[in-house]
């Protein structure tokens, strides 16, 4: 396979991520940048630094109250980044800390949210598989308004993350808004230490493989090959239907597992491209021979509107390769490329570099991944209205992407699988039975559909 390792070739302590958010991890970018008209248009750097100079010298000398320094530069370098993109952003030494931690797979006490900053308050992209953040009702989608009766509203996202994190069995309380309707909600939450495990499996139906990738972090690939292992006993090589790889609600993570993700069910042919504004981010990425795990058994792919970034790589990537069969609905659109650049004893730079695009050239940029057979959940009535993805098309200075881009969708998962009309239709499909597009196919018991859990 070629293609960089977790770390760039030329800045040996940089690495590529690409997920929505990082855990709960990524700092805040402190609101929009100002904007300065005139003289400086068409100016040198050196005259924008000089003018960053005279204004930070006079608010030091000037404001009402003593400054604090630190807290100025890092507002300013918040704010100038908030002005390039939703996901650029600075890391101080601490979130950096939190974020590779996360990318390890390491424990840290906590709910268990992906969480990213919108209109200054901070909202739920996923609550992690079998969290307490999960376990007491959150959403995706979720706008989180006050942690313990502070105002979420003027926190940097890396203090409100800060708020909702600490040692476990301690609580915290949270006050959401769901919905078109901005339902109030609150919720009480005790934390625990929080060990994510990216890669669950069961057998389904007896004879299908059930992969579910919530994340991708360092530990995803081995957990989806020790996956495949044991379906080579249970169910066994012979009995074996094929496999649904559940990508549903996951917000991303590291490139380069993505790429082996993609390698596991493929052995050849390209599986992601990127591209940016030097050589170093023109990148194509192929899969080496002799990768496959999955024997070329048929294979169902599950997606929607919290599906994004690293998660499009793969679905985008076997859809294009005729390697599996989507179904869900539109995932989230998130079709750029970060770095982080360590920055010493300062924190890192988490940057978009580059752009990805999918083996047919496609740019899922504020678009997402269109399912080969479009399947909608049976959304209860309380939640209707509220489980939506808005997608990254609604995201504040999101890179454009052309006259025709797409909102998200539902970001909705049955907590029963008896319920979850979207897995039903992948095993109906493996079975031999086309399911129905927009239609979901009656949901069975679950003593008519046993499954054991790996």
């Amino acid at each position: 396979m070629k293609f960089k390792t977790a770390f760039l070739a030329t800045r040996a302590t940089a690495y590529l991520a690409v997920g929505v958010a990082a855990g709960a991890l990524a700092v805040a970018l402190a609101g929009p940048a100002a904007t300065i008209a005139g003289p400086l248009f068409g100016a040198q750097p050196s005259d924008h630094l000089a003018l960053f100079a005279r204004i930070f010298d006079k608010v030091r000398a000037d404001y009402v109250d003593p400054p604090d320094d630190t807290k100025m530069v890092v507002g300013a370098i918040n704010g100038m980044l908030t002005s390039l993109d939703p996901h650029s952003a600075y890391l101080d030494a601490k979130a950096l800390g939190d974020f590779q931690t996360t990318m390890r797979g390491e424990e840290f006490g906590g709910l268990g949210l992906e969480v990213m900053e919108e209109g200054g308050l901070v909202r739920v992209v996923s609550p992690i598989d079998d969290t307490p953040a999960a376990r007491a009702g959150m959403l995706s989608g979720d706008i989180i308004t006050a942690i313990d009766d502070a105002q979420v509203q003027g926190l940097s996202l890396k203090e409100a993350v800060d708020k909702m994190r600490g040692p476990a069995k301690t609580s915290v309380r949270l006050k959401v808004t769901r919905g078109s309707e901005k339902e109030p909600r609150e919720f009480t939450i005790v934390r625990e230490i929080i060990k994510v495990l990216p890669v669950r499996s069961r057998v389904e139906s007896g004879d299908i493989g059930y992969i579910r990738i919530t994340q991708f972090n360092q530990e995803t690939y081995d957990g989806l090959r020790t996956a495949i292992s044991r379906f080579r006993s249970d169910p066994g090589a012979d009995t074996l239907k094929g496999y649904i790889l559940d990508l549903r609600n996951n917000p991303g993570g590291l490139l380069t597992q993505s790429i082996e993700v993609v390698n596991a069910f493929v052995d050849h042919g390209e599986i992601v491209s990127t591209r940016g504004r030097t050589a170093e981010q023109q990148q194509e990425y192929y899969a080496r021979a002799g990768a496959d795990l999955s024997g070329g058994k048929p294979l169902v792919v599950l997606i929607n509107g919290g599906s994004a970034s690293a998660s499009e790589i793969v679905s985008g990537a076997l859809q294009d390769l005729k390697r599996a069969t989507l179904i869900g609905t539109r995932s989230f659109g998130k079709g750029s490329v970060q770095t982080v650049l360590p920055l010493g004893d300062d924190g890192a730079l988490k940057l978009t570099t580059a752009r990805y695009f999918t083996p047919s050239g496609r740019s899922i940029q504020a678009k997402g991944i269109e399912p080969d057979i479009r399947v909608r959940e049976a959304i209860p009535d309380d939640l209707k209205g509220m489980v939506d993805s808005k997608g990254e098309a609604s995201l504040t200075g999101h890179l454009k992407n052309g006259d025709d881009e797409k909102t998200g969708s539902e970001a909705y998962i049955p907590p029963d699988p008896a319920k979850d009309a979207q897995l039903i239709a992948a095993i109906d499909l493996l079975h031999g039975h086309t399911p129905k597009p927009s239609d979901p196919p009656t949901a069975i018991s679950a003593k008519d559909r046993p499954h054991s859990d790996n």
